[in-house]
């Protein structure tokens, strides 16, 4: 197989952001100048032994690094960076995220996002202020992926469980449910504010943006395919934002692996043949709306 530095440097910069670990640390810890590191980023790796000592210091294997079979990511940080990595020279992109994609969602979305992730963290967690500083860490790179995404523009096809979508409108948007009725009853209301920024799009059917409502449940465990130039990536992941949010723990996976490409590929065939799309998909979440109770 092709080795691509390129792609070598974005994930020791994943990876590196996932550490805690800030440049000049690690830097020191191998000896190197910051500079030097940063020409590693960019690709620029022409040791084995400097990647080695990079893996053993970031805890990740070479073969992950190199990008060999499949990249296992333990890190949302690091898996949310891959993503923008990648993003930033796909052409199209299929998305089944839970009821909201990041990409799609509105700005209220996001000024809302990191209160919800921080208080999905279980308070009596042993890394607690780790898991919280994980939060902070994110959501610039999340802003980052919405303004790639804003001004480059590839297709990008989202299939949604209408299952999903109802839980979201009766629980909110809440990181966990034991919160004040107060709070829980403005999270239903900015839910419901997301659902018919939803139904805006399916209706007025954006250049480039497809939308489908899946009847019933879909995999929890969600995915993403990224079309580029000369190649095909698949993403998996049990990292989530919006409803039941997870940034906390799980492994996520990224492979070019034709057969597994292939096989997700079927799967969104199928899910897309039998979604609500367009005015129908928005008159499918009218009707979820109007079902809520007062």
């Amino acid at each position: 197989m092709t080795i691509r530095f390129d792609d070598i440097g974005n994930r020791l910069r994943a990876f590196r952001l996932a550490s805690g670990l800030s440049a000049d640390e690690i830097a020191a810890r191998l000896g190197i100048s910051r500079t030097a590191l940063y020409r590693f980023e960019k690709g620029e790796v022409s040791k084995i032994d400097t990647l080695e000592k990079l893996s053993d210091l970031l805890e990740v294997s070479v073969p992950t690094l190199l990008g060999v079979g499949v990249e296992y990511i333990p890190s949302a940080v690091a898996f949310f960076e891959r993503l923008r990595q990648i993003e930033e020279s796909a052409e199209h992109i299929v998305v089944l995220a839970g009821p909201v994609s990041f990409l799609l969602a509105s700005d209220a979305f996001g000024e809302t996002l990191e209160e919800v992730l921080a208080e999905s963290i279980p308070e009596g967690a042993a890394d607690h202020d780790r898991a919280q500083a994980i939060v902070r860490e994110l959501i610039p790179i999340l802003r980052q992926r919405k303004d790639a995404w804003r001004r480059r523009k590839p297709g990008i096809l989202n299939l949604i469980s209408g299952a999903e979508i109802d839980r979201f409108l009766r629980n909110g948007l809440v990181g966990r449910l034991d919160l004040p009725d107060e709070v829980r009853a403005d999270r239903r209301r900015r839910a419901r504010a997301e659902a018919e920024h939803l139904i805006r799009q399916m209706a007025d059917e954006p250049i480039g943006v497809q939308i489908g409502i899946v009847p019933g449940a879909l995999p929890h465990s969600s995915f993403q395919i990224f079309r580029q130039a000369d190649r095909k990536i698949l993403t998996l992941s049990p990292f989530r934002l919006g409803e039941q949010p997870n940034v906390h723990g799980g492994i996520a996976m990224i492979t070019s692996a034709p057969e597994a490409v292939e096989l997700h590929e079927r799967t969104v065939q199928d899910m897309w043949r039998r979604a609500h799309k367009g005015r129908a998909g928005a008159d499918f979440m009218r009707e979820l709306i109007a079902r809520l109770p007062d």
